[in-house]
């Protein structure tokens, strides 16, 4: 009797064992065709390509100047492509250090249709252009709500989605190079000191530097092909704390000044480029008159498609 009662003991002790740990082992897989099990934290190695464009003193759209939509050429896309490597915790909130790549450029001319009585007019007979390169390194911070709020881990749920929208924000550095075409040449105009930047005539205008931060934000879906491939789609929309992308902020300055500090092709190229109403739309603007406006840093902001590899889950 007692070898039976410790049968039954023991066989009831290796059920419970089963029961729990094969519970466990169920829920611990992931829910593609159960062939993969579920890891709390998934890696990811990806590369992306897309589009990028800016918002800065130059170009826009007619009457005055506005925020984001109102004042975007959508003609001034440009390419952009980069790479990321990131970690994803709990499919719910995740960090990721990425590059990114592109160019940005504007120019005044895309106002020519403008009616002359505008007040953007103004800015077609500024004509002024730009472009720069930009290379941005961005530590960002992403969140997935849907799947914060929903019961995925619990027994028949299945799994997490495969498609789930996320918001995204984070901090970045980049570097740019604002260039002007003069006579089919693309000129640096940092060096120029167009508005006077580091000129002892004008003590309050330091020169410039060619990097800044920038401040991304930014929402997001994320479709998971297979247990190793996820593909994203994404818009990121920086804030910076620079207003020369385009090499333009505050006022014209007196042509002397130019002949003071700079020589040779610095000069030449500044007395062209500076203020190029002159000699091709409407004679020189006078000293102090507005060139850019100081008060709104730039901005720029890309689409992307994102393609990654997904690490650190086992069959």
């Amino acid at each position: 009797m007692r070898n039976i009662i410790r049968k039954v003991h023991v066989f009831s002790i290796c059920t419970f064992a089963f029961l729990l740990f094969g519970k466990n082992a169920t829920a611990q897989y992931y829910y593609y065709y159960d062939n993969y099990f579920y890891s709390p934290v998934v890696y990811e190695l990806g590369a992306n390509i897309g589009a990028m464009n800016s918002l800065t003193d130059i170009g826009g759209k007619k009457g005055f100047g506005g925020k984001f939509v109102k004042d975007l050429n959508m003609g001034n896309t440009e390419f952009s492509a980069g790479v990321h490597f990131g970690a994803l915790y709990n499919n719910t909130v995740g960090i990721r250090l990425e590059a990114n790549f592109g160019r940005v450029s504007a120019y005044d001319s895309v106002l020519s249709n403008v009616p002359i009585t505008d007040i953007s007019r103004a800015r077609y007979n500024r004509n002024l252009s730009f472009r720069s390169n930009i290379t941005e390194i961005a530590i960002l911070a992403e969140f997935h709500p849907l799947l914060a709020f929903i019961d995925w881990s619990s027994e028949g749920a299945g799994g997490p989605p495969r498609f789930s929208p996320y918001v995204v924000a984070g901090l970045g550095f980049f570097s740019f190079n604002p260039q002007a075409n003069l006579n089919n040449r693309w000129v640096d105009l940092q060096p120029l000191s167009t508005e006077g930047q580091g000129f002892p005539e004008y003590p309050s205008r330091q020169k410039y530097k060619l990097n800044a931060m920038s401040f991304p934000v930014g929402l997001g879906v994320k479709y998971d092909l297979s247990a190793k491939f996820n593909m994203r789609a994404e818009f990121l929309y920086r804030t910076t704390n620079t207003d020369y992308l385009d090499d333009v902020s505050k006022t014209y300055i007196d042509e002397q000044a130019f002949y003071n500090n700079l020589s040779g092709a610095n000069l030449i190229n500044a007395l062209a480029l500076h203020d190029r109403q002159r000699g091709e739309y409407l004679p020189q603007s006078d000293p102090g008159k507005k060139r850019g406006n100081r008060k709104d840093k730039d901005q720029f902001f890309s689409f992307n498609i994102k393609v990654a590899l997904l690490l650190a889950r086992k069959r």
